[in-house]
């Protein structure tokens, strides 16, 4: 799709999105919104469907819910962990094993071009940890399967610090990379950041405030759904029990990218 025709598309409609979305004004999630849009295509034409969903996490659950819009690693897929949130902020609860990242999917029915961006916390960085926050495209999770795409930052601000694609091919630990650049503080991270990523056709690509860091391309999943999640190794001293340390303080997803 075509800048022009996109603004086009979207001029009198956003209108109505954001009016649905103002719940994130007064402390409460947005529901997924879904609008009819006028296509630019010959009349008697099908309508475009774009699907949004945005929220600041003011709610305290754990696992995140609000309102059954999200199914989770732990309690849906088994072998992976939650995503809590409290006072505008999202967390990972994993602990011990590697692999089992902290994963959370919006439900619903998503078409196949999304995007999602976040806005990161992120204080008492420790390199040995591998914090990641994660954003999860054309994801889906069942039980002991969790397959989909994985755009990764790492949580740093030093030489260390990355940004990984990762397609999950289902069973815990099982997981090809896409992208795996050297270590360079030029993909670092710190509070207050925008880390977004989309996947349009066969193409993926991370971004760190607005600015490409990684682009792909693969051809395995055609569809699924958005989402987020959370890595922390806690065997290295110092870094068991630091998910609070990490996280998301707003997280927005559209299948209109």
């Amino acid at each position: 799709m075509k800048t022009a025709d996109l603004r086009f598309i979207l001029a009198v409609p956003v209108i109505s999105l954001l009016i649905a979305c103002r719940g994130e004004d007064s402390g409460s999630p947005s529901t997924p919104t879904s609008a009819r849009v006028d296509s630019g295509a010959p009349a008697g034409s099908a309508a475009v469907t774009v699907n949004r969903y945005t929220t600041n996490f003011p709610l305290t659950e754990n696992p995140i819910s609000e309102g059954g819009r999200w199914i989770n690693g732990g309690a849906v897929g088994l072998d992976w962990t939650n995503v809590s949130t409290q006072a505008g902020l999202a967390i990972g609860r994993q602990v011990g094993a590697s692999y089992t990242d902290a994963t959370a999917l919006l439900t619903g029915t998503w078409g196949p071009d999304q995007m999602v961006s976040a806005t990161v916390h992120t204080v008492n960085q420790n390199d040995a940890c591998f914090q990641e926050a994660e954003l999860r495209l054309r994801s889906a999770i069942s039980a002991h399967v969790n397959k989909g795409y994985e755009i990764s930052f790492k949580m740093s601000q030093t030489s260390a610090a990355y940004v990984i694609i990762v397609r999950w091919n289902g069973p815990l630990g099982n997981f090809t990379y896409l992208f795996k650049p050297a270590r360079d503080a030029k993909f670092g991270i710190k509070d207050g950041d925008v880390i977004s990523a989309s996947v349009v056709g066969n193409v993926i690509t991370a971004y760190k405030n607005g600015a490409q860091m990684a682009r792909v391309t693969d051809n395995t999943y055609t569809a699924g759904n958005p989402g987020m999640g959370f890595n922390l190794e806690s065997a290295p001293a110092g870094c068991s029990g630091t998910n609070g340390d990490y996280g998301f303080t707003s997280y927005s997803a559209t299948d209109a990218p």
